[in-house]
Order: structure tokens, then sequence, then C-alpha cells
């Protein structure tokens, strides 16, 4: 591909197209069609985090039969146009046209595509057929030698024998009628002159769609690992007959090196504030709470306090400030959850009463979502005080954001409007572009898109539900193309509100496999702790609530003793996570690539970091938990970066299995056989370091 070239702000300037009398941009004189990514026509902005490589692209032609030539120019966040990066048509004769660009640093972008006619392009075609034909010779070189003039005022300067130099060469060998015609034309010819011309086209004339905006953030909000944990279970004493005495930050806090040293990112915590006393649920979300009864925490309020508080047996903000400090030492980011609902305890009843929906008898309506019912929580009614609500989110949310809180995982916001959100998170951006929202919404995907087109920087998925190959195949392929532009998947494997059929009747396999999955699916994924101890059984059949849920009861854990009694999947986490820091392939979303296998149970991907054979990794997982399963597996290798010499699947190249450190030699097609329990899991993981585009072999 071309060089990048640098162009002037008024010569891009110079070639916006005109608009009609309603102000909407006009066809332009070359025509630059349905430009990707274009999120809400342009209204809203496309993502990408600082260092990210994502493609643009654009239906581009013209009339008759003349060549064009594209290109998209990136605007960094002071408004400085970068160098142009030229366009190739993706497909011949499908006027599809695309090339990837990476912006470099945070902050609010914009991109353009410029389309031009390319006459020293469509010159060469013509000459190619006139010359050896003795049509029209001299006119045809006359015209030849007029445009690389041209094209040379456009090259720069750069001393004797340099680029414009070559360039002029090219005219003068053009008209030089003492030379052989056939040599006239060769000397314009040259690979030397292609490259300079490549690199600076003659651009006659121009087109420019308008700029279109690019918010590119930190690479957190796109990559990261996510551990979820009660602080309360963390230290707790439970024993028979004695009323349970709850674990606090401080005890929590000692949880923390366990964490990192399982490779985790972010570590994060539900609500921490004080729970309501009114309609406290008991264990397994009973009616009826006991006098010692902790309740669910995202009851939220009591007299010690609402949003701003902490729950008193949790301790003070002073052991909120140590807990964050420790997990700081140790490289983690905390993240909070901030669930925008009350207990019938809560400060705001009282307030603000006309923050709820009051039903016909006075009462406030508790929340629901039939079949279920949380009669301990009162949801906000957001339209008789929209900026009310508004400026005592974002001073709650800043109150927190200055205790070191950085990152919100927001419960149900699908249950709130979309337009409080986007005012909410437009604000907090503004001042701290740094602060990343994830959005719990498991709900209709128009919702799930919305949230993320309108701030939130992550989203829950449909990931827990989807299975089997087919399924994990398709929705994988709708999350990395067109929706990547703007929503970020976060594969949490379980939740405290979800234990997957999948994992309930799977066993230990079924959670390696889901891990295995997540990690190397998406870039952004996250367990609930008792995930690798293997905790599987609900509180009865076909539903997904764990029993003795941690929603609603104490529940300290013997770690030690499990990892002694070697219980734990705790060293396959670790392993998968230091694959993904080691490995900036797992670190996109883009850029994944799905490949055959001949049995419905194997799925095997790929993904290839964005720097040209810089980093290839590639998976295959067998999706039964209970069978061993075989299967030939099928390649596309030019999407693994192979050289000609390993595309024809003549010549095999080294790859290494990172979970047991044995290196194979593979080729188009190889057989694979997957035992569930194999090794550290059920799957290859795969690494491999393409060859050069000159040949040779890969080395892993």
């Amino acid at each position: 591909m071309p060089a990048a070239r640098q162009w002037s702000v008024e010569q891009i300037e110079s070639t916006k197209p005109p608009v009609t009398p309603s102000g909407d941009p006009m066809i332009g004189r070359i025509p630059v069609l349905d430009v990707h990514p274009l999120v809400d026509c342009g209204r809203r902005p496309a993502k990408a985090v600082a260092g990210e490589t994502f493609q643009v692209s654009a239906t581009v032609f013209r009339e008759g039969h003349d060549a064009v030539g594209a290109n998209v120019v990136l605007r960094d966040p002071g408004g400085r146009p970068g160098p142009w990066t030229p366009m190739r048509e993706l497909a011949p004769g499908t006027d599809r046209w695309g090339a990837e660009v990476t912006p470099d640093a945070e902050g609010r972008w914009t991109y353009t595509v410029e389309a031009w006619g390319d006459p020293v392009t469509t010159w060469r075609h013509h000459a190619g057929i006139k010359v050896p034909a003795g049509i029209d010779t001299e006119l045809t070189l006359t015209e030849g030698a007029a445009l690389h003039e041209r094209a040379a005022a456009g090259v720069p300067e750069d001393g004797a024998g340099g680029a414009r130099a070559a360039v002029l060469a090219a005219a003068d060998a053009l008209r030089d009628t003492s030379r052989p015609v056939a040599a006239r034309l060769a000397a314009a010819l040259t690979p030397e002159v292609t490259a300079v011309l490549d690199r600076y086209p003659l651009r006659e004339p121009v087109t420019a769609t308008r700029p279109l905006p690019l918010l590119v953030e930190r690479q957190r909000a796109l990559f990261g690992s996510w551990y979820e944990f009660f602080p309360r279970s963390e230290g707790a004493v439970v024993k028979e007959g004695e009323p349970p005495v709850p674990g606090t930050l401080r005890t929590a806090a000692e949880r923390l090196p366990a964490v990192a040293d399982m490779g985790f990112d972010v570590v994060y915590l539900p609500p921490v504030h004080p729970i309501g006393e009114s309609f406290r649920k008991g264990p397994n979300n009973s009616l009826t709470a006991g006098p010692h009864d902790v309740g669910s925490p995202w009851a939220i309020g009591s007299s010690a306090g609402g949003h701003d508080a902490i729950h008193p047996d949790l301790g003070t903000f002073e052991d909120f400030d140590h807990f964050v400090a420790r997990a700081r030492e140790l490289d983690l980011e905390v993240a909070l959850d901030f669930a925008l609902q009350c207990s019938p305890d809560h400060p705001w009843v009282k307030e603000h009463p006309e923050w709820f929906h009051h039903r016909a008898d006075g009462s406030i309506a508790y929340a629901e979502n039939p079949p279920k019912k949380y009669q301990d929580i009162y949801p906000i009614a957001f339209d008789a005080d929209m900026g009310g609500l508004v400026e005592e989110t974002l001073r709650l949310l800043r109150l927190w954001m200055s205790h070191g809180v950085r990152i919100f995982r927001v419960d149900n916001p699908h249950t709130k409007p979309v337009v409080f959100w986007e005012k909410v998170i437009a604000e907090i951006n503004r001042t701290d572009p740094d602060v990343i929202f994830l959005a719990e919404a498991f709900t209709r995907p128009a919702m799930m898109h919305t949230l993320a087109k309108i701030g939130f920087q992550q989203s829950y998925t449909y990931f827990t539900w989807r299975n089997g190959r087919d399924e994990l195949t398709d929705y994988l392929t709708e999350l990395t193309g067109d929706a990547a532009s703007y929503m970020r998947p976060n594969f949490f494997v379980n939740t405290p509100d979800i234990l997957n059929e999948y994992l309930q009747h799977g066993g230990r396999h079924a959670f390696e496999i889901r891990a295995v999955l997540a990690a190397t699916l998406s870039p952004a994924w996250g367990v609930y702790s008792g995930y690798e101890l293997c905790e599987n059984t609900p509180v009865r059949p076909g539903s997904e609530e764990y029993l003795d849920s941690e929603k609603y009861q104490l529940r300290p854990r013997d770690w030690a003793a499990a990892e002694r009694a070697g219980t734990t999947i705790a060293p396959l986490i670790t392993a998968l996570n230091r694959l993904r820091r080691r490995h900036p392939a797992l670190q996109q979303l883009r850029g994944l690539r799905f490949h055959h296998s001949d049995n419905p149970s194997i799925i095997v991907y790929s993904k290839r970091g964005t720097r040209p054979y810089a980093d290839t990794v590639l998976t295959v997982v067998n999706l039964d938990p209970h069978h061993t399963h075989e299967a030939t597996v099928s390649l596309n290798l030019p999407e693994l970066g192979l050289a000609p010499a390993q595309e024809s699947g003549a010549e095999p190249f080294p790859v290494r299995d990172e979970l047991t450190g044995e290196t194979y030699h593979w080729g188009r097609d190889n057989y694979v056989r997957l035992e569930p329990g194999r090794g550290a899991a059920p799957a290859h993981i795969l690494t491999l370091r393409p060859s050069s585009p000159t040949g040779g072999s890969p080395t892993p």
C-alpha cells in the first residue's frame, strides 16, 4: 500500500462538495456513498481506543471508464489533519474502497473520505493499448507528458535525483522523439515513477465527504479482565446458631493480591451502600428476612444514608480509600456498581417523593420484572423532575470519582430513559473523559445498541446464552461487524443473577470451555467470584439463580482449601489472562475470523494483531463438556497472514499451544482431537508469527 501523504488544511478544505438548499451535501463530482463506520448517519461518533486500527470504507465510482482513487484523512482533537491514508478497492469490480487507520491519541477526532479522478492511471491504461497498436501514438505520449508535468507539481522538492525529478524525467522521455516509441512509454511506467505517483497522485477532480465524528478513548474502554466479588463475604464468619459477622472493606482488600495474581485488571464491587430494612429479602430471595439476614446490596438506602454513604458494616470512606489504594498498588482498577433505585427506607423517599411513581392508593410501586418481583426496591420515575435527577446523579458519580472510582457498572440502565443517560455520560465525560460506563442491559437489541451509541463505553451481551457453534459464530460476526464501531462487548461468563444451564449441567469442563471462549473472543471479559470453584447449583431446576445466592446472604469461601484440593480452575484463568496481556491480537474486537471445522462441536477462530505480521492467535475449542470430539480443521491461510508458500498449503508452519507448551506443524487442513479436561482445557490456543511477504517460515 502506498505511504501516507500530508496535505495542507487549505487543500483539504477546497475539496468539500457544495450543498443543497436544505444544507445537505450534494453528491459531489466523484460520488462517495455509504461511508463506514457511520453511527446514526454521522450524528453520533464512531468509537475507537488510542492505538486501535479499524477500517474506513466507502463506495466510490464515477461516470465512464476513467480511473478513480480515494483516501482517508484523520483530523486529531486539535483539528489538525494527519497524513492521508490511501484506500484500495476491496474486491475488483465492487467499487467498494477501504483503508485501515489508527488514531494515536485520546480525544474527539474526525475522519473524511476523499475521492478523486486519477488521470495518470487512466492515461496508463489507454496508452498501454494505443501505443503498441499505433493508435494516436504521438498525441497519447504528448498528453502523458503534460499529465506527468502536472503531477510533478504536487511532488515535494527533495533535491537532484529525487521523487519530483523522476516524474519530470518521465515527462521528458515521453516528449523525446529521438527515442523509440516503446522506450518513451516504458520510461513513464518504471517502478520508480509508479511508486512516486502512488504516494503523490495527481487528483483531478476531488470530492470530500463531510467530516464524521470519531471518539477515541483509553484502552480500558476496550480491553480488560474483570473480577466481581462481594466485600461483605470476604473475611465473613458464618457459624450455625450464631449471628453471622460480615466482612469489611479492610478484609476485602486482603483478597486483592489473589485477584491480581490471576491477571485481572478490574475489580468490580456490587453496591457498598446502606441496605434497607423494609421488605428486606431473606435467603434465596424469600419474602421473610430473619433478624440477622443481610439483605440485597441493590436495595439501597436506610437511616444510615443512601447512594452517597457506605454501609456501616463495611466501614468508612477511609476504609474505601484504603481498598482503592491497595488495588492501585496491584495495578487493579476499581469498578463500582451504580444502581439508580431505592429501598423504601432511602432518604429520597421522604426528601423527593416526586422521584417515585405513586399508585392510585397513594403507595409507591415496587420494581417488577415478571415473574420476578423486587418488593425491597422502588424504581425511579424520571419525568416529573428529569433535571433534578440528572443533577443528583452527577453529584453522586463525582463523589465516588473523588474517591478513586473511574469505572461504573450501571445496573439495569434499560429501565431508565435513554436521554437521561445521554445527558449524564456526556457531562461526566466532558470533564473526565477517562471515566468508563458499563451497561448491564440484558434486554432487546434496539435498547442495547442505542445505549452504546449514546455513550456507554461497554455493554453486557447475550454471550451467556450463546453456547453452540452456529449461534456463537452468528453472534460474534454481528458484534465484530458494523456494531464494533460503537458497541464494545464485555463477556461475563456468569453473574450473581445468571448461572446458565450450560454451566449447571456441564461441570468443571463447561466452566473451562466458557472461560476460554470469553477470554479469547472478546477483549473484555469477566467472572463473578466462585466461578473459579465451578459453583453450579441452581436454587431450583429450570432457574438461573444460584442456590444460597450471595445477593441475599454471606458466602465466605475457603480459597486455600480449594487450591489444596485442586478443585479450582484459577490456574487456567491465570493462564488466559497472561495470554491476553502478552498477545495484542486478543486485545482487540475487530479482526475476528472463523475457520471451518467438519464437526459442529468444534469451533475454530483466529485473531490477528493490527500491525502487519505482528501477532496471530488461533483458537480451537471443543464445545461439548461431556465428550471427546475429533475434526478436520480447514484454515483460511490468508486470514492468518501467511506467505505465498504457506497459502498453497504445501509448506507446514509451526504453531505453539500456549496451554500445554507443545509445538505442532500445521497446514491448511489439520486433524484435531479434543477431550474435556485434556491438560489445562478442552482447547488449543495456538500462536504463530506469520512469515514476511517475501517468504520463509513463520516462527511461533
